[in-house]
């Protein structure tokens, strides 16, 4: 009796015959068993990007409440660092090294490229550690992993937007009344920010396998503004210097610059569409969606991949 209660058992507990030399995916797809976290398909990825839209615009406020929320002057940081380092700028670059002379209405220059450049640098910062610093979010709730950069970068055009109103009061103050030309800012950040976003994906798929990366990106970013034209007029400096054909090609097409340029031709009166590198709107519409669109893909590839060890 015990013998056949064995032999029943181990009858039982052995795989139905017919699914005998099956492999596992096959035995999977026999049972309709999915692979638990398995990256979805583009158009779904982005379908359900949409469907939590209000999560990323709810995460974003809140992060952007919450960054300042251990400071006496709180969100008033918002505007005082940029408003810092545009003084730090003009007191070094304007004063000490020059790069006023020859550039009219410098300090609306200079603010403008500090606000515009700052939009970037702290959407790629912010970018790098949207996966490797939020793990316990991504290891406890299922979600797309595109909200977190996605929802950085619109934290930071919401900080943008709002340092605009001081920014507008800078102009005023130097002069600069609004114009028609004014309405290009529309465009002209949301090509900015499509970069953004494209380019913070990047960093957030290298920096979630490669955290030391966030060290390294503050050098990096600042190589870059002083490429950009931030502090200085990139014509006036290269005016007269004997540089390969190449360099005048790669700071003419430097996205960052491109935006910067865009915002002082919409802005500033004495910036005039001289000053614009040529076809300087496809370049800024062709960077946008190239970064875009790569970022993106380049970022879902590895989906499934976030928050493992």
């Amino acid at each position: 009796m015990s013998e056949t209660t064995h032999d029943s058992a181990v009858a039982m507990s052995a795989p139905p015959a017919s699914d005998e030399g099956l492999t596992p995916a096959q035995r999977a797809q026999k049972y309709g068993l999915s692979q638990s976290g398995a990256r979805p398909s583009l158009p779904e990825y982005v379908r359900q990007l949409w469907h939590r839209r209000h999560f990323i615009s709810a995460f974003a406020s809140a992060k952007l409440t919450a960054q300042y929320s251990q400071a006496k002057l709180g969100q008033v940081w918002q505007v005082a660092t940029p408003l810092l380092n545009a003084l730090v700028y003009y007191l070094i670059f304007g004063l000490l090294i020059g790069t006023r002379k020859g550039v009219p209405d410098f300090v609306p220059f200079l603010v403008t490229g500090v606000f515009i450049f700052t939009f970037t640098q702290s959407s790629v910062m912010a970018g790098t550690r949207a996966i490797s610093g939020n793990l316990g979010l991504v290891r406890a709730l299922h979600f797309p992993r595109a909200c977190l950069p996605i929802s950085f970068c619109l934290m930071q055009l919401q900080q943008l937007l709002f340092s605009m109103g001081v920014l507008v009061l800078i102009l005023l103050g130097f002069g600069q009344l609004p114009t028609w030309s004014w309405l290009l800012v529309v465009p002209a950040l949301a090509l900015q920010f499509l970069f953004n976003t494209g380019l913070a994906m990047v960093m957030a798929r290298l920096g979630s396998k490669t955290p030391d990366l966030a060290q390294l990106m503050p050098f990096i970013m600042r190589t870059w503004m002083y490429a950009s034209g931030v502090m200085f007029s990139i014509d006036l400096i290269l005016k007269g210097k004997d540089v390969p054909a190449f360099v005048e090609v790669l700071l003419n097409a430097n996205p960052a610059a491109i935006y910067i340029d865009l915002m002082r031709f919409a802005l500033i009166d004495s910036f005039t569409k001289d000053q614009l590198p040529h076809h300087v709107w496809a370049f800024a519409g062709g960077w946008a969606l190239l970064m875009g669109v790569v970022g993106f893909v380049y970022f879902w590839k590895a989906e499934e991949r976030y928050g493992r060890g």
